[in-house]
């Protein structure tokens, strides 16, 4: 599988071998995992591999762990996706990383920039004792707008809201200042678990959540797993592309027991609260229909036993598969919100797989074309009066956030790291200015390849802090 030339089947080579380090890990740890690797980790540890799924580095003690530096994937797979929820800088593409670095080496992984430096030299090092001085100087002014008023200039309304998938993650929302959770990974649980969850673990998590909240909206996604998201535990067919293949809503749909059992579970920690679910992966809208009719029968079954039902019930469907763009506006007559994942959107938009290193850079976020998707979604929600939130990573960058605004998003879910960043540029923003700008940008590109420079010059001349 090394001498394959097809980049995909040698991305398959990192599930096998994902599965033998696990085997091996049982053989000679028996029912432990990853324990001992975790108990041996010391302070401030930087992993180095060739490559890494997300499963595997959610077994590391993340108390221990600042780095990951990967020979292969790119910055948006999901394993850099879940390092980037938890703090973690990671780099991948690193060419014979494991063989230049032995144990014990000092490491600086720069996750901004996509660099490592091996064994520093002093002025190496102080060069970045300057720059964490800068940045933590930016942190104090984030922490500064934490309690502002999340509105620009002009005083449209934004809501910024947090990504989050643990018990870890809870504290962000207060300090970062965060409106919310508009995207909860439940799949995250499965995923550090070394059984399928039972349902009081699921609920008791789910009602953790609702209380750290405390009030604030928390929209639970259900389980999205498959592609390269592999549960240790659940048998998978083998899929010559799981990616677009057996995973996420079709998974539920063909399981309704699992389905069933996580949406009992987040219905009985909703009791007498607000609840919100959507849906992952949704291609068309009988998909959401037959989701939401196990919800009613779930529903049912608490009125039947007297249980206490969510004081209301929102659901909602990813919008992530490019054949729900001509079915939004039946769609919207059903979903109570709507979420764009755009990281998978753009995916399958462009054919090109976030996980390929080769291609997954090679199409801007910024590009015409994307922004065109964008913008049609945002307008149908609105004039369906439906509320749609943009999960991904286009949205945690200040510049990418403008544009956003400029296409119409007022709700945008992200990161905590990307929260205070995002929200200095948005306050000296306009957006009634923004939209003036990009909405003709956008629909006159005239073949251009990407707008980043049009709308970075436009936000630098009016002092906007969209630099990373």
């Amino acid at each position: 599988m090394q001498r394959q030339t097809d980049p995909y089947l040698r991305e398959r080579l990192h599930d096998l071998d994902d599965l033998a380090n696990r085997l091996l890990r049982e053989l000679t740890s028996p029912g432990k995992g990853m324990a001992p690797v975790a108990a041996e980790l010391p302070e401030n540890a930087i992993v180095v591999a060739r490559s890494m799924g997300p499963a595997a580095l959610l077994d590391y003690d993340r108390t221990k762990l600042r780095g990951l530096v990967l020979e292969e994937g790119s910055a948006s797979s999901h394993v850099a996706i879940v390092a980037r929820a938890l703090n973690i800088a990671a780099v991948g593409q690193i060419e014979n990383a494991t063989g230049l670095v032995e144990p014990g080496d000092a490491l600086i992984v720069d996750g901004v920039s996509g660099e490592i430096h091996v064994r520093p030299t002093g002025d190496v090092e102080r060069a970045y004792v300057d720059k964490v001085r800068f940045r933590a100087r930016k942190q104090e002014q984030y922490r500064a707008l934490r309690n502002a008023p999340s509105a620009t200039r002009d005083g449209a309304q934004v809501k910024l809201l947090l990504n989050a998938g643990l018990l870890v993650d809870l504290p962000h929302i207060k300090e970062t200042g965060a409106a919310g959770i508009g995207l909860f990974r439940t799949e995250l649980q499965f995923m550090v678990a070394s059984s399928m969850p039972k349902t009081a673990a699921q609920q008791a998590l789910y009602r953790a959540v609702l209380d750290a909240a405390d009030e604030k909206p928390v929209t639970f996604r259900t389980l999205d797993v498959g592609g390269d998201k592999i549960l240790p535990y659940m048998q998978a067919e083998p899929e010559e592309n799981p990616a677009l293949g057996w995973r996420a809503i079709r998974l539920g749909l063909d399981r309704p027991a699992l389905m069933r059992t996580q949406l009992r579970a987040l219905l009985n920690a909703g009791g007498g609260r607000d609840l919100r679910v959507m849906f992952p992966m949704v291609a068309c809208v009988s998909e959401f229909e037959a989701a939401s009719d196990i919800v009613q029968r779930e529903i049912a079954r608490l009125i039947k036993h007297d249980h206490p039902q969510p004081s209301s019930i929102a659901l909602g469907a990813m919008v992530e598969v490019p054949s729900l763009l001509f079915q939004l506006d039946e769609l919207l007559k059903r979903a109570d919100f709507i979420s764009v994942g755009s990281n998978d959107l753009m995916q399958f938009l462009f054919a090109s797989d976030r996980g390929n290193a080769r291609v997954s850079g090679r199409f801007d976020p910024m590009s015409p074309a994307f922004l065109r998707v964008l913008s049609h979604i945002a307008d149908r929600a609105k004039a369906a009066g439906k509320p749609v939130t943009l999960c991904g990573e286009i949205g945690a960058r200040p510049l990418e956030a403008m544009a956003l605004i400029g296409v119409g998003y007022r709700s945008l879910s992200m990161s905590p790291a990307s929260i205070g960043p995002v929200k200095a540029a948005l306050v000296e923003a306009d957006a009634a200015e923004l939209e003036a700008f990009v909405k003709p940008l956008v629909a006159n590109a005239d073949g251009a390849a990407s707008l980043r420079g049009a709308i970075e010059e436009f936000a630098v001349k009016r002092g906007l802090q969209v630099a990373p």
